[in-house]
């Protein structure tokens, strides 16, 4: 979904109106032709940001897109609400005897929005495309044969043997292989796509249980979908659509949502986490969810690089007082990690050797700073960015707080506006400071949780961080011949993170959301977002 995305970009960017969220919709807007039996025509509103690039899902790695991608894109599996992988387009995916070739088959007559079939080729020429242009997901690829480390190149491990069938020849063996493939850089584009990419990124065809309105992406405000008439597979959409609207602040949607004005809000602002469960009386969810919170810090970074830079992130992880933080700003509604993973994923292991850095010791905190000093005399303001948007002040604030007063220096949150000016300057690599991230995880499994983020090269590894042999065990698990055995080494990669601290682990996010009056079947899946497909509500 990555998880988007696979950065968390809890609502959203500049909006054009905050209080003009109408749940209805013109008729051009809500036709429900496709929807499910039973279903209603209405129309839900939610919360989303806008996208940081054209909608071409191997591009895509932040969830503003990847909550869009994931509702007009399916792929060959798809995830239950609990995280269970299902058959999608694929009617099957079977490995060869240990697991290094894959071969696929696919259900006949599942066709695009634009009513041409879903054939092999667009899933193969799709994932060419993104490795070859070395998209933002294309580290996906990495494990196909032709593809470099970062997944880029030719994918020659890809061969089409009909039009329904194709196999996927993997560098080695990879015992879940198939897990993965509900991931939104492995679905297939359109004829129309592949050979215009920069048109389908702005007006996209999909295969999934909606597709966008006729000039419904308004850039910066919102985008309108409808159900698509085309999909035939379990998913199909129940209402007449689902229109998400970019906030400028989760607040903003907060109100909205009180006011009847916005259907679903899938993350409730710090603001209200005292007084939500009242105001919304019984019309919310606080559960467990795949998403990792963390800051990250450049490795190119004065200050962090080298043996100095080791004892001062362990000095700053040291500084953080998870536990007062989490119970004061959150209300409970985040949990201290204990990891780089997330406790609802398979294999989740609160004690790998080394992660006692997560635990608050002010002293420890001290003597490691101490010991870098003497390698170069601190200097300057540490600095965490933020963007305005996402709801994300209050905790920064607190981080930076607990991090001076532990330590003595001066260190501040560093604001921008919207999440996608935070992005940019992350993907553009000029950032000068610290930055949030978050991670919201693409299929369930630890794997996602550290591959993507900290692997060399690795598309969302915004810190530029590369180490070897943590490499070589991602390498390794990934060809375990069992999950037990690929946790066991991803373990043991975690506590080379432990050492390094590429990011900094602050807590692990609970889905807290709410929903109006107005709608029924609401129901946050594993990794935060809302079954939109299933959401039913009065005409």
């Amino acid at each position: 979904m990555n998880l988007k995305r696979t950065w968390l970009a809890v609502p959203a960017v500049l909006a054009l109106g905050l209080t003009a969220c109408s749940s209805g919709g013109t008729a051009s807007d809500s036709s429900a032709s496709g929807a499910a039996a039973g279903s209603s025509t209405a129309v839900i509103t939610t919360n989303g940001s806008e996208p940081q690039n054209p909608l071409i899902p191997a591009n895509t790695n932040e969830t503003g897109g990847g909550k869009i991608l994931d509702l007009i894109f399916a792929g060959l599996v798809y995830y239950d609400a609990e995280g269970a992988t299902h058959m999608e387009m694929a009617e099957s995916i079977e490995p060869n005897e240990d697991a290094s070739v894959w071969t696929v088959k696919l259900k006949k007559g599942q066709k695009f929005s634009d009513g041409t079939e879903v054939q092999a080729h667009n899933f193969i020429e799709a994932w060419k495309m993104g490795a070859k242009e070395a998209m933002l997901s294309s580290y996906f690829y990495a494990p196909i044969q032709g593809a470099d480390d970062e997944g880029a190149g030719d994918l020659t491990g890809l061969e089409e043997i009909d039009d329904y069938t194709f196999t996927i020849a993997l560098k080695e063996p990879t015992a879940d292989w198939s897990q993965r493939l509900g991931y939104s850089a492995y679905v297939p584009l359109p004829d129309s796509t592949l050979a215009d990419p920069a048109t389908g990124g702005e007006k996209p065809i999909g295969n999934g249980p909606y597709m966008v309105a006729e000039n419904g992406w308004e850039h910066n405000a919102q985008i309108k979908l409808i159900p698509n008439p085309e999909y035939k597979g379990d998913n199909v959409a129940k209402n007449g659509g689902v229109n998400i609207i970019f906030y400028a602040s989760q607040d903003a949607a907060y109100q909205d949502l009180l006011g009847h004005n916005l259907d679903v809000l899938d993350a409730i602002p710090d603001s209200a986490f005292a007084t939500y469960e009242s105001e919304l009386e019984g019309r919310s969810a606080n559960q467990a969810a795949a998403i990792f919170q963390s800051f990250a810090i450049p490795m190119k970074l004065e200050h962090f690089s080298g043996d100095e830079g080791k004892l001062r992130r362990q000095a700053l992880s040291y500084a953080i007082d998870r536990d007062t933080i989490t119970e004061t700003i959150f209300s409970g509604t985040r949990t201290p990690a204990k990891d780089f993973t997330s406790p609802v994923v398979d294999g989740y292991n609160d004690a790998v050797p080394g992660s006692e850095v997560l635990s608050y010791n002010p002293e420890k905190a001290k003597e490691l700073w101490a010991e870098a000093d003497k390698i170069s005399p601190w200097s300057g303001t540490f600095t965490i960015g933020y963007n305005s948007d996402g709801g994300h002040q209050a905790w920064v604030d607190a981080v930076a707080n607990s991090i001076k007063n532990t330590l003595g220096i001066d260190a501040v949150g560093n604001p921008y506006p919207d999440f996608k000016s935070l992005r940019t300057e992350v993907t553009n690599r000029t950032i000068t400071g610290a930055f949030r991230t978050g991670w919201q995880a693409d299929y369930p499994g630890k794997y996602n949780f550290l591959a993507p983020l900290y692997g060399t090269g690795a598309g969302s590894n915004d810190t530029d961080y590369s180490n070897a042999d943590f490499d070589a065990l991602l390498t390794k698990s990934a060809s375990a011949p069992s999950v037990e055995e690929s946790n066991k080494l991803l373990d043991q990669a975690q506590e080379i993170l432990f050492k390094d601290l590429p990011v900094i682990p602050l807590w692990y996010s609970n889905v807290v959301g709410g929903w109006a009056p107005t709608v029924d079947n609401v129901v946050f899946n594993w990794k935060s977002v809302p079954v939109y497909q299933n959401i039913t509500k009065a005409e």
